[in-house]
C-alpha cells in the first residue's frame, strides 16, 4: 500500500521560511518521480514543482528562486524548502508520488 505523509507546515510571517517533508512507503521510491502541489479553498490543485528520479527539478515560475525540491532516496523522503514566503503561497501542500497523494499540510503566510 502506498503511503505518503506530509509534515512541516504551519503559520509563518511574510518573508519567512518553512521546510516541508513527505515520508513515503509502499512503492519503489528511488524509481519514482515526485511532485509538490497546492490547493486553496474553492480552487483546483495547482502543480508547484517536481523532481524526477534522475534528480532533475522543475518549478512553476512563481516559486522559482524561492522554493527548492529535493529527495533523500536512502530515507524515502521528499523535501520542499520554501524561502521568502508570500501570502499568496498560503495553501494546503500535497506530495504526489507512486500514483497517490498524501493528506496534505497547511501552510499559512500571514502577519
Amino acid at each position: 500500500e502506498v503511503q505518503l505523509v506530509e509534515s512541516g507546515g504551519g503559520l509563518v510571517q511574510p518573508g519567512g521560511s518553512l521546510r516541508l517533508s513527505c515520508a513515503a512507503s509502499g512503492f519503489s521510491f528511488s524509481s519514482s518521480d515526485a511532485t509538490w502541489a497546492r490547493q486553496v479553498p474553492g480552487k483546483g490543485l495547482d502543480w508547484v514543482c517536481s523532481i524526477h528520479r534522475n534528480g532533475n527539478t522543475y518549478y512553476i515560475d512563481s516559486v522559482k528562486g524561492r522554493f527548492t525540491i529535493s529527495r533523500d532516496d536512502a530515507n524515502n523522503t521528499i523535501y520542499l524548502q520554501m524561502n521568502s514566503l508570500k501570502p499568496e503561497d498560503t495553501a494546503v501542500y500535497y506530495c504526489l508520488m507512486g500514483g497517490s497523494r498524501g493528506p496534505g499540510t497547511q501552510v499559512t503566510v500571514s502577519s
